[in-house]
């Protein structure tokens, strides 16, 4: 059990961490509320209209797709530090994992999942 003491300390300080950062400040705080401090506010311009309305589902398409992409981007680094240790059979799959995400990229831009209208 030795090993396992520092990370249960490790965890035991963080959960106390958690916990502090959660609740101190709603004991603290000074509870003042006035109408300026309830209204909606985004880049010191007046609201024109209600809050409301609906974004466009091209958004989220746009936006899902933008996150699939980078994470799958993001995997190129570690390939790229352990490829000598990975050889040819790593590269192959490398390889491969490019093609499946080509194909992707031409199936969405094909759709034409990438124009905003």
């Amino acid at each position: 059990m030795d090993p396992y003491v520092p990370v249960s300390v490790f965890l035991g300080v963080a959960l106390v961490a958690a916990l502090a950062f959660c609740t101190v400040p709603g004991l603290l705080a000074q509870r003042r509320p006035n109408p300026t401090k309830s209204e909606a506010y985004e880049c010191g311009v007046e609201p024109t209209s209600s809050v409301g309305g609906r974004f466009p589902v091209r958004f989220y398409l746009i936006a899902m797709l933008f996150v699939i992409f980078d994470v799958e981007a993001a995997s190129f680094y570690p390939w790229a530090v352990q490829m000598r240790a990975l050889r040819v059979n790593g590269l192959l799959e490398m390889i491969v994992f490019v093609a499946v995400l080509g194909i992707g990229y031409a199936y969405v831009w094909r759709k034409g999942g990438f124009q905003w209208r």
